[in-house]
Order: structure tokens, then sequence, then C-alpha cells
């Protein structure tokens, strides 16, 4: 069996305890006592029970500290999944969103996002969904906007009246409140 990877040689065991007592990442803390395992002597197999990980796990811990130092052991942001709009179909669907929709071409009168989403199928065979689009959206800067709702059985005489009459009703009421004192 071959030996392990030697570990780097700017650190020992009492040092990785230290900086485990002052970090606050509780992952970076397991890997930092598991390395100081092996500093001390121990074996992989004891270091991988300490951090309770396998083998190849330990080896990894071992490579990344041996390139990165004890920073090489906190846990990365994922990348997550790359973005299928290029910069071209970014360009396309800003000209698209500042140039109202015709109803005779596009068949809606405003754009929704789902019509969006449709007209990137239709145009470049990208496929996003609606959320992500709507997040695209929001990052180049545009938001949701939506009109005021009314209700249907609304009666604008009544809100003229209510308007007009409640400036006299109040101008009665004002003589009969005490006035505030200092």
């Amino acid at each position: 069996m071959r030996p392990g990877i030697k570990l780097r040689t700017d650190y020992d065991a009492a040092r990785l305890r230290a900086l485990a007592k002052a970090t606050r990442n509780a992952g970076q803390i397991r890997r930092l006592l598991a390395l100081a395992e092996i500093y001390d002597g121990g074996t992989r197999s004891k270091a991988a029970r300490a951090g309770g990980v396998g083998l190849q796990t330990v080896r990894d811990w071992v490579v990344r500290f041996n390139a990165h130092g004890p920073e090489g052991l906190v846990d990365g942001k994922a990348p997550g999944n790359v973005c299928k709009l290029s910069a071209h179909h970014r360009e396309a669907l800003i000209s698209l969103v500042e140039s109202d929709p015709i109803p005779a071409v596009h068949g809606v009168v405003r754009w929704r996002l789902k019509d969006l989403v449709q007209w990137l199928w239709d145009e470049f065979r990208v496929e996003v969904s609606e959320t992500t689009l709507g997040r695209e959206l929001r990052a180049l800067g545009y938001r949701k906007l939506s009109a005021r709702p009314r209700h249907h059985a609304k009666s604008e005489a009544a809100v003229a009246a209510f308007k007009k009459s409640f400036p006299r009703v109040w101008r009665k009421l004002q003589p009969t409140r005490p006035m505030a004192s200092r």
C-alpha cells in the first residue's frame, strides 16, 4: 500500500487545534481536527474516524489543505447551474420587452412571463422556466408592473359624494373638540 500524501510542513498539530478553536465553521473545525490527528502521528484511518468520513475524503482534505491552507477546508458555495441565456438572448429579450407587443403579430396585448418563455422557445429553442426568466428580467433592471385593482361594483358617484360631504361633516366636528394644552 502506498504511503499517504504528505502534509504541509509549515503547520503542526498544535497550530491546527488552535485554528480549530478560533474558527466558527463547524465543517472546518472537524477537518482541522482530523488533520491534526495525522500530524500527531495517527493513521489516516484514525483521522477518518475522527472526522466521521472515509479515507478518500481525508485524502481530499489533505490535497485541499496542502493547496490552500486552512481556508481550503471551508465549504465553498456550490456554483449552481449555468445560465441558459447567452448575451445574444438577453439583448433580443431586452429589445422585445422594450417594444410593446403588436396584437396582430405577437397575439398578446402585454408581455407576460409565459409569453416571453414561449417567444424564447420559438426564436432560439431555449427552454427556461417562468421563475428563471423573471429572475433574469429582474437582474436586467425590469420590475413587474400590474394595474391597481378596482372593485367591479364601485360607484364613482358614491365616491364623489363622500369626498364632497366629508369636509362639511369634519368642519362641524372641529369646534366641539377641546384645544390641546401645553
